[in-house]
């Protein structure tokens, strides 16, 4: 099969078909990739049209530039919506969560490239792949606390399910981890040396697809790559991260980081707390509860749960105020609607979740 023509330059979605397997590329290196809506629309044309055509054996994803797959969601363009009281900030969210739902429910293999940054809605887009590969730049986080928001294009689902309690931790604090981690959390497949990713390419470009092109495809990467790496930090915190993280609510969990001391973890126990202080209070309260409730839900319902915080939040959560502070005036000084964990009552929390 040709090779298409390659879209203009300034297309943000690049996409190409070369023996048998859809190539998308994010294409908007100098914002990390970050998605737009029309990103969101060009990648689901490109997924609906290539789940129809059966030349088309798999699909691979990846960013443009050396330091992110995508950086999440274009939350600027969020927040001008919101405050010119347009649509876009909730038709957004609408789509991108069809598209993250897609790639879970793909009949075709996808193999995502999480090389570099892999944030919020590129987790999103990540996750759903069945071939998710990491490398030594891979930065991975839902860090939407951060910012007053909660971790959403699926992580109440795909958080709720790492073992124990690292899935809690990661959306409760918003860290980043690295490819050792991500493997370890069963966030990543494999491990590839950023070195070998044209070598990847030149082997997706001349495979023989048999009748099943997933064990093609995990065929390729087994020869470039490996599925463990030694020395995941979190293996070694797991006990306190277990112990910390599956306390009722957020403040006991502040608060036990500061006075109790589990394993040779008290330096991190503290660091951690200091972290979750600088935090929206709300937003990792109803994370936390978002989390809880996402383990005993399928996947289409934790989108739905997501939706129906979104749909209040801009109104009565702190992403306004977050993105203000961090993006808009760089002031870094948030006031969030709560000024502590000792503030917030257990109600506010619950109304987020009415109606569901």
């Amino acid at each position: 099969m040709t090779a298409h023509a390659q879209p203009p330059i300034e297309a943000t979605i690049l996409a190409e078909v070369r023996n048998h397997i859809g190539h998308l590329t994010l294409n908007r290196p100098a914002g990390l990739n970050a998605l737009t809506l029309d990103m969101v629309r060009r990648l689901q044309q490109q997924f609906d049209a290539w789940s129809n055509d059966p030349q088309v054996k798999a699909v691979v994803l990846r960013g443009a530039g050396p330091k992110g797959f995508c950086a999440g969601g274009d939350i600027r363009s969020l927040y001008d919506s919101y405050k010119a009281g347009d649509s876009l900030h909730r038709d957004f969210f609408v789509e991108e969560y069809a598209l993250d739902l897609c790639i879970h429910r793909y009949e075709k293999p996808v193999l995502a490239l999480m090389d570099g940054f892999t944030l919020g809605g590129g987790m999103g887009l990540a996750q759903g792949a069945e071939l998710r590969v990491v490398t030594e730049r891979s930065r991975l986080a839902m860090p939407e606390v951060g910012i007053g928001y909660f971790p959403d294009v699926g992580g109440s689902y795909f958080l709720s399910r790492i073992p124990g309690e690292l899935g809690t931790y990661l959306g409760v604090s918003g860290v980043q981890i690295q490819a050792a981690d991500a493997l370890y959390c069963g966030l990543a497949d494999w491990y590839l040396d950023s070195s070998k990713l044209a070598l990847l390419d030149e082997r997706l470009d001349t495979l023989k697809f048999g009748d099943h092109p997933l064990k093609d495809l995990q065929g390729v990467l087994a020869k470039l790559g490996t599925q463990t790496l030694d020395d995941a930090p979190l293996a070694r915190l797991r006990p306190a991260i277990d112990h910390f993280f599956a306390l009722p609510d957020a403040s006991s969990i502040v608060e036990q980081l500061r006075a109790v001391t589990v394993a040779d973890s008290h330096a991190w126990a503290l660091q951690t707390a200091d972290l979750l202080e600088t935090r929206s209070p709300l937003a990792m309260a109803v994370t936390l509860e978002m989390l809880r409730r996402g383990r005993h839900l399928g996947l289409e319902d934790c989108f739905k749960m997501e939706l129906h915080l979104d749909r209040q939040w801009f109104d009565h959560g702190d992403l306004i105020e977050g993105v203000r502070a961090l993006i808009i005036d760089k002031d870094k000084q948030p006031r969030w609607s709560l000024a502590s964990l000792a503030d917030l009552n257990r109600s506010r929390v619950d109304q987020f979740f009415e109606g569901l």
